[in-house]
């Protein structure tokens, strides 16, 4: 046997150095349907809690929907539980092909291919679309599945500051040589919960040349006038060559995923995309919920409305309460600590009083960044949000860190 005491000694060890900095990531469990009310119960086994849940990526209140949960039904009973297969061998149905045309109409694209997942749509885009004498600018904090794609991918790699409209600029002059250039971003950077500008890399794009990439995923359903996305909100629909999205979030809160933009791109990840190509098809109860959650969201935007409301209003309880927050004018706000085991006691304390809200450290986030990341969703009504604050008002001044600057609580707590 390989596995010896001598090698599980050594994981152990690191395992208990984890533990000892307080970067140990404890798993909770659910009792209760997806909600702004959940039970939760620690692995030791504690009695089950009633906690309000603020760290869910449920934005728009879907995720047990009764209408989502009844099309899921009847896809179970009309389709079957799964499909047992990929999609070009014996994995695909009708209502397959009918959600890519649903989206492809929702995000204002050419075609749409789904995805077991958007992880395993970022896996495969780019390997299915680009060569050895190509080249990838992605910004400096893009998702941790989009970097696992592009190193799959045999172009060359680099990157722009963030959000920096004129390193970009540079690096797009540095590669003109290249025979495609691909700008890679996220829509909504889903740890700050800000947005990068659109407009000025689709117009840096169009004088060099190159295509764009965003992965929207915490943005499709609810970002922009009618909910369509970032490209939505920074008036370049249509301009965007492939967007990555999941349904996973805002569109349900189930799984899969996708690749939607420029018809010979989706058609190229429909021939080489290996997570396509070598990964089970999204099950059928799943196709059938998305379908419903499109047909909600194009009835009206009352979701995404309610939903900016709530940001806006957790937003400004937390500022006027003194808490140092990113910038951000999206669902996503994330309240900075600095330290990573002061992240994990404020979020132990909140639990304490009711409120579910984890603490983010390395290496989810950079060293000296932790932070509890809020996320509010359309299913938080005001009472929620008031009981949540008076909770991180209550924790905030255990802690001493209200009305201190970063430097302050540093000092404090240490990085």
């Amino acid at each position: 046997m390989s596995f010896t005491s001598t090698v599980r000694t050594m994981y152990q060890d690191q395992i208990n150095g984890l533990k000892e900095a307080g970067l140990f990531k404890q798993e909770r469990y659910i009792h209760a349907p997806q909600g702004a009310d959940i039970e939760v119960e620690f692995p030791t086994g504690a009695q089950l809690k009633k906690v309000i849940n603020m760290c869910a990526n449920n934005y728009l209140g879907l995720s047990s929907h009764p209408e989502v949960i009844k099309a899921a039904h009847n896809g179970l009973d009309h389709r079957g539980y799964g499909m047992s297969s990929v999609r070009f061998i014996c994995g695909t149905q009708d209502i397959h092909d009918e959600l890519e045309k649903k989206v492809t109409e929702f995000l204002g694209t050419e075609a749409t291919i789904l995805f077991p997942s958007c992880m395993d749509a970022n896996a495969g885009v780019f390997e299915a679309i680009l060569t050895a004498d190509d080249v990838m600018i992605s910004d400096r904090l893009v998702h941790a599945s989009i970097i696992d794609g592009m190193r799959l991918c045999a172009a060359t790699h680099d990157t722009f500051k963030h959000a920096n409209m004129e390193h970009l600029e540079e690096k797009l002059q540095l590669h003109a040589d290249k025979r495609l250039k691909l700008i890679i971003t996220d829509g909504v950077f889903s740890m700050d919960g800000d947005t990068p500008p659109l407009d000025k890399i689709v117009e840096l794009a169009e004088k060099y040349g190159a295509m764009v990439f965003v992965d929207d995923s915490h943005a499709s359903g609810f970002i922009g006038k009618t909910g369509r996305g970032t490209h939505e909100k920074y008036g370049v629909m249509g301009k965007i060559d492939i967007i990555t999205t999941t349904f996973g979030k805002g569109l349900g809160g189930a799984s899969g995923g996708c690749v939607s933009g420029r018809r010979e791109l989706v058609e190229m990840c429909r021939q080489k995309a290996r997570p396509y190509l070598f990964s089970n098809t999204i099950a059928p109860v799943i196709v059938a919920g998305v379908l419903r959650v499109l047909e909600i969201l194009s009835e009206s935007t009352e979701r995404r409305d309610k939903l900016e409301r709530n940001a806006e209003y957790w937003r400004k309880g937390l500022t006027e309460a003194g808490f140092i927050l990113k910038e951000g004018d999206t669902p996503i706000v994330p309240v900075m600590l600095f330290n990573a085991k002061l992240s994990q006691d404020f979020s132990t304390d909140l639990y304490e009083k009711g409120i579910y809200a984890m603490g983010f450290f390395f290496p989810v986030v950079p060293k000296g960044q932790a932070r509890i990341r809020t996320q509010l969703s359309a299913a938080h009504d005001i009472h929620h949000l008031d009981k949540a604050l008076d909770a991180f008002i209550a924790v905030g001044k255990k802690h001493d860190i209200l009305h201190k600057t970063k430097q302050e609580i540093i000092e404090k707590y240490g990085m």
